[in-house]
C-alpha cells in the first residue's frame, strides 16, 4: 500500500536529512573527525602508503605536509556536507541532486564505520548512528514511492538499532561514555552513583521499546511516543548540560553540531507516529 502527498512526513524527512548534514558540515569544517583513526593506521596503511608514496611510513605520520593535507580533506568534507544540504532542500524537484543525496549517505555510513573502529569495532557504536545515515536514504525513499509499508518497518527497525545500540553503552555492555555520566549529573544534578543507576534504568527502557515498537498499534505508539520524547531529550542534552549564560554562542559552537546532527533520533519516530496513525499503516 502506497500513499503519496504527505506533507508533514515529507518535511520531517526533509529536516531530519538536513540537519544531519548539516551537523556533519559544521563539525568537519571547524573541528575534526575520526579519520586518521584509518589513515594512522599502521598494520592497515603502511603497506598503501609506502606503495604509492616516496614517503617510509614513519615520515609518513611525523609529516606536518600530511597532516595538513588530512585536515584539508576534512575540510573539503565539510563542505560537500554543505552542499549535499543544500541539495536535499531543492531534491523534491530536481531529481538529479538525490545522487549527491545517496553519496552523502555513503559519507556517513563511512564515518559511522570510522567511529566504531575508534571504540574498538563494537558494531553497537556502528548502529547507533543508524537514524544519522538512513535519514537520506528515508527521504529519497519518500520522493521515490510515497508513503508505504516497507518504508514503515525498515523505520522501526532503524529506531530499535538506535535506541538498543544506546541502551547497550547505557548499561555497561559496551564502555560507558564518560560523557553519559557528565551530562546525566549536569543536566540532572545527580550524583554519580545515581547518575549511573539512572543510566541502568533508561537503557533497560531502551531494550524494551526496541521490543514494544513492533507491537501491535494500540500498544506500539506508546513505545514510539517514549521514543520522540527520549530523542528529543538526548539531542537537547548535549545543551542543556553545559548551558553557561555568558558564554552562549561558544555553546553553540561547541555543542550545537552534535545536538543538529541527533535530530533524527526525535524527527523519525515523530514520523512514524504519525504514519502510523493512518488506518492503513496501523502495524
Amino acid at each position: 500500500m502506497v500513499v503519496q502527498n504527505h506533507s508533514k512526513t515529507y518535511y520531517l524527512l526533509l529536516v531530519a536529512a538536513l540537519a544531519v548534514f548539516l551537523g556533519r558540515a559544521y563539525q568537519h569544517l571547524f573541528w575534526d573527525a575520526p579519520y586518521r583513526a584509518l589513515l594512522w593506521d599502521e598494520l592497515w596503511m603502511k603497506g598503501i602508503v609506502e606503495r604509492l608514496t616516496s614517503c617510509t611510513w614513519e615520515q609518513f605520520i611525523t609529516s606536518m605536509e600530511m597532516d595538513d593535507r588530512v585536515q584539508g580533506s576534512i575540510r573539503l568534507s565539510g563542505l560537500f556536507y554543505l552542499f549535499c544540504g543544500i541539495c536535499v532542500l531543492f531534491v523534491r524537484n530536481t531529481k538529479w541532486l538525490r545522487l549527491p543525496v545517496y553519496l552523502g549517505a555513503c559519507m556517513l555510513v563511512i564515518l559511522a564505520s570510522l567511529y566504531m573502529k575508534t571504540k574498538f569495532f563494537h558494531l553497537g557504536q556502528f548502529f547507533e548512528y543508524s537514524l544519522q545515515f538512513m535519514s537520506p536514504l528515508f527521504l529519497i525513499w519518500y520522493l521515490k514511492y510515497g508513503i508505504n509499508t516497507r518504508l514503515l518497518i525498515v523505520m522501526k527497525i532503524t529506531i530499535a538499532l538506535t535506541f538498543t545500540c544506546h541502551g547497550l553503552y547505557a548499561v555497561g555492555y559496551y564502555p560507558r561514555p564518560g560523557n553519559f555520566v557528565d551530562m546525566t549529573i549536569n543536566s540532572l544534578g545527580l550524583s554519580e552513583t545515581n547518575a549511573i543507576q539512572y543510566l541502568n534504568i533508561v537503557g533497560m527502557l531502551d531494550f524494551i521499546l526496541a521490543i514494544c515498537i513492533f507491537l501491535p498499534w494500540k500498544f506500539s505508539k506508546f513505545a514510539i511516543g517514549y521514543a520522540v520524547l527520549w530523542g528529543l531529550l538526548t539531542t537537547s542534552a548535549r545543551l542543556v548540560a553545559h548551558l553557561e549564560l555568558d558564554g552562549f554562542f561558544n555553546l553553540l559552537h561547541q555543542w550545537g553540531f552534535e545536538a543538529l546532527y541527533r535530530f533524527p533520533h526525535f524527527l523519525i519516530p515523530i514520523t512514524v507516529l504519525i504514519i502510523g496513525k493512518r488506518d492503513t499503516f496501523k502495524l
